[in-house]
């Protein structure tokens, strides 16, 4: 289990969320891949069936909720569904770097 971040900031004129974490190291994550990849069950449903959701290069990370166990995110579209924990988010750092090959469908995911 990965512990909570020691600190954790939110950019909006960036898009970028920042973790700081309990080694010492520090995560930035897009705003755009954070809605992108939300942990909800309708978003999931998505990309299992091959699609991901649109998002607009606009959208803003309005709010950051500590959930015990992760973070509830608020983002400027309305979406509010998914809880993203801890170990989630720190993966996401992980693929953050690396480029896929294929590109799933885009479809919308309502809020």
């Amino acid at each position: 289990m990965i512990a909570a971040p020691r600190s954790i900031g939110n950019s909006r004129d960036r898009q970028l969320l920042r973790l700081s974490w309990q080694d010492g190291s520090e995560q930035h994550i897009g705003h755009v891949q954070l809605r992108q990849l939300c942990p909800c069950s309708q978003c999931r449903a998505f990309r299992l069936r091959g699609m991901k959701p649109m998002v607009a290069d606009s959208i803003r990370l309005l709010e950051v909720h500590a959930q015990g166990y992760g973070l509830q995110l608020v983002f400027s579209d309305g979406h509010q569904r998914g809880i993203y924990p801890w170990a989630y988010l720190a993966q996401l750092g992980a693929e953050r770097t690396g480029n896929r090959p294929d590109t799933p469908r885009q479809v919308r995911c309502h809020s």
